[in-house]
C-alpha cells in the first residue's frame, strides 16, 4: 500500500474492493487520484479531496482494454464511445484484421470488402498514417487508442488488382508505407488473409512487407488464413513470420469454426503453448459462439445460423434470417449471397465447449472484434466485458473474478506494451472502472444487440469521469497510445490450457 502526501486529491474512490489487473486478489482499498494519474492506493480515510465518491460493495479495477476492435473510424465519427465505455472500457486497439483507415485515399464511393466494414462513406481520406493519428489527437474520444496498420489497407493503397500477389515493386512500396506509419506511432501491423484483399498475399510479402516491425519495435497481429479444417497450417505459418522476423504475435480471436471442427481447441492450445515456449506469441478471445463480418459465400460459415447485420443492395434485410430470405427467393443460402452483397453477417459457427476452453487458457486475453457500423451488429459490441465477468467467471466459475480481470487489463497491457496501463497503482494513468460484481452483466442479445450493460457503475479515462450515472459525461478524455520499444513484464499467472 502507499502513503499519500498531504496534497489534496481530486477524488477518492473510497469503500470498494481494489482489483488491481495484476491477478493478485481483491482486496478492500481507497484510491486517490490527482491529475490523470493514480496517486494513492490505500486507507485514505484521512486524507483532503476535492470530491469522495462511495463505491463501497463494488469493485474498482483498471479499466479495460479491448484488444481487438474495429474502432478505426468510430472514434472520429462517434466520439462518446457509449458501446465501449458503457462496458467499462477505456483503451481500444485498432486496426484488426488487416484493415486499418489509413493510409489510404480511395477514390470511389466505397472501398472493396471488407474494408468496408470501417466505411460510411468517404472515410478513406488519410494518405499518410500520421495524418489519421493526428484527426484522432485534434478531436480526441472518450477512450485511448492504441493503432494498428493494415495490411490489405497497404495492399489497397499500392496494387491496382488485389486477387494476385504483390510484385517486388508493390512490396517495397507497401514496406515503405508500413515504415512511415510505425514511425508516426502505429504500434503495429495486423494481416486478414482470411478476406479476399489478402488472400492471395503470400508468406514471404507478409514478412518484407512487416521488416520494419522489428526496427521500430512492433507487433504482430493476424486473422489467420485459416480457422477450420487448415488451422494447424494457419498456426504454424503465423508462428513462422513472428519467427522470420523476430517480433511478438498476437493471434486474433482464436476459435475453431465448422462443425467437423469442433473439440478442436484442445488441439491448437496446445500448439500455441509449445510455441510460447520459443517466441513471443498472444491470442486474444470473445465470448460467443457466433462471429461477424462482411457476408461471405464461404459454405463453412453459412453452414449455421446466419443474420444479415446490413445489407447495401437491400437496406430493409437487416436483422433477417439469410434461411428466410434464401427461401423467400427460391435459393439456397450460398447462392442467395451474391444478390445481397456487400453485406454483413454473423454466423454462428463455434462450439461452446471450444469457446470456454479457449477463455480459460492462462494467457487468452479479451477482445470485442465487434463492429459499430453495422445497422445490426453482433452484441459483442456492447456486451463482451460484461459477459466475460458476469457470465463466464460469476456465474459458470469459470474462472476467478481477478483472473477474468487481468485478463481485459494487465495482461492485455503487457502484451502491447501499453506502458503505465492495465493497473491499479500508484503512478499508473487513472483509467479505471468501477462495477458491481454481484450484478454485472451483458444486456445485449443477438434480438437487441445495442442494449446496454448491467453493472457498470462509473468509468474514468487518464482520470477523467467519462460514464455516471449511465451516460456520457461530455468529457473526451482518450488519448493516442504509444507501444512501449521495451515491453513491460506480464504479472500474474491464470494457469493453462483446460
Amino acid at each position: 500500500m502507499s502513503q499519500p502526501d498531504a496534497t489534496p486529491f481530486d477524488y477518492i474512490l473510497t469503500g470498494g474492493t481494489v482489483i488491481d489487473g495484476t491477478n493478485a486478489p481483491g482486496q478492500r482499498a481507497d484510491v486517490g487520484v490527482r491529475g490523470d494519474r493514480i496517486a494513492a492506493v490505500g486507507d485514505l480515510s484521512g486524507s483532503a479531496a476535492q470530491r469522495r465518491i462511495d463505491v463501497t460493495g463494488k469493485v474498482v479495477a483498471p479499466g479495460f482494454i479491448d484488444s481487438h476492435t474495429h474502432d478505426d473510424n468510430y472514434l472520429l465519427k462517434r466520439r462518446d464511445m457509449t458501446p465501449k465505455i458503457s462496458q467499462g472500457v477505456t483503451t481500444v486497439v485498432t486496426g484488426n484484421c488487416g484493415i486499418s483507415l489509413a493510409p489510404l485515399a480511395h477514390a470511389h464511393a466505397s472501398p472493396p470488402a471488407p474494408l468496408d466494414l470501417l466505411d460510411e462513406g468517404g472515410s478513406y481520406r488519410f494518405e499518410r498514417f500520421s495524418d489519421y493519428l493526428n484527426a484522432l489527437r485534434a478531436t480526441p474520444a472518450a477512450v485511448n487508442a492504441a493503432c494498428m496498420v493494415g495490411h490489405s489497407t497497404l495492399r489497397a493503397a499500392v496494387m491496382p488488382d488485389l486477387q494476385r500477389a504483390a510484385t517486388p515493386d508493390e512490396v517495397q512500396a507497401m514496406q515503405t508505407l508500413a515504415d512511415d506509419a510505425l514511425a508516426s506511432g502505429a504500434i503495429g501491423i495486423s494481416t486478414g488473409t482470411f478476406y479476399p484483399p489478402a488472400a492471395q498475399a503470400t508468406t514471404e510479402e507478409i514478412i518484407e512487407v512487416c521488416r520494419p516491425l522489428n526496427t521500430h519495435g512492433g507487433i504482430y497481429a493476424t486473422h489467420m488464413r485459416d480457422e477450420g479444417e487448415h488451422i494447424v497450417e494457419a498456426l504454424e505459418e503465423t508462428f513462422r513470420i513472428g519467427r522470420e522476423l523476430d517480433v511478438p504475435v498476437v493471434i486474433s480471436h482464436h476459435k475453431v469454426m465448422g462443425q467437423p471442427n469442433f473439440g478442436r481447441s484442445a488441439e491448437t492450445l496446445p500448439l500455441i503453448e509449445a510455441a510460447m515456449a520459443k517466441q513471443d506469441v498472444s491470442l486474444d478471445a470473445y465470448p460467443y459462439v457466433a462471429g461477424s463480418t462482411m457476408l461471405k459465400q464461404d459454405r463453412v460459415l453459412l453452414a449455421g445460423r446466419t443474420i444479415i447485420t446490413w445489407c447495401k443492395p437491400l437496406p430493409e434485410l437487416s436483422g433477417r434470417d439469410l434461411d428466410e430470405v434464401a427461401a423467400e427467393r427460391g435459393k439456397s443460402k450460398f447462392d442467395v449471397v451474391p444478390e445481397l452483397q456487400p453485406a454483413g453477417a454473423i454466423y454462428f459457427m463455434m462450439d461452446e465447449p471450444d469457446v470456454q476452453r479457449i477463455l480459460k487458457f492462462g494467457p487468452t486475453m479479451i477482445g470485442s472484434d465487434g463492429l459499430p457500423h453495422d445497422e445490426r451488429p453482433h452484441p459483442r459490441l456492447w456486451g463482451t466485458f460484461p459477459r466475460v465477468l458476469g457470465h463466464y467467471s460469476r456465474d459458470l466459475g469459470l474462472f476467478p473474478l481477478e483472473t477474468a480481470v487481468w485478463k481485459m487489463t494487465g495482461l492485455t497491457a503487457a502484451k502491447f506494451g501499453l506502458a503505465e496501463r492495465g493497473q491499479v497503482q500508484p503512478g499508473y494513468f487513472a483509467d479505471l472502472v468501477v462495477f458491481d460484481p454481484a450484478t454485472v452483466a451483458d444486456a445485449a442479445t443477438f434480438e437487441r444487440p445495442t442494449e446496454r450493460a448491467a453493472g457498470i457503475h462509473s468509468v474514468y479515462v487518464n482520470g477523467a469521469p467519462v460514464w455516471e450515472d449511465q451516460a456520457f459525461t461530455g468529457q473526451h478524455a482518450g488519448r493516442v497510445l504509444a507501444r512501449s520499444a521495451v515491453g513491460i513484464a506480464a504479472p500474474g499467472n491464470a494457469g493453462s490450457a483446460a
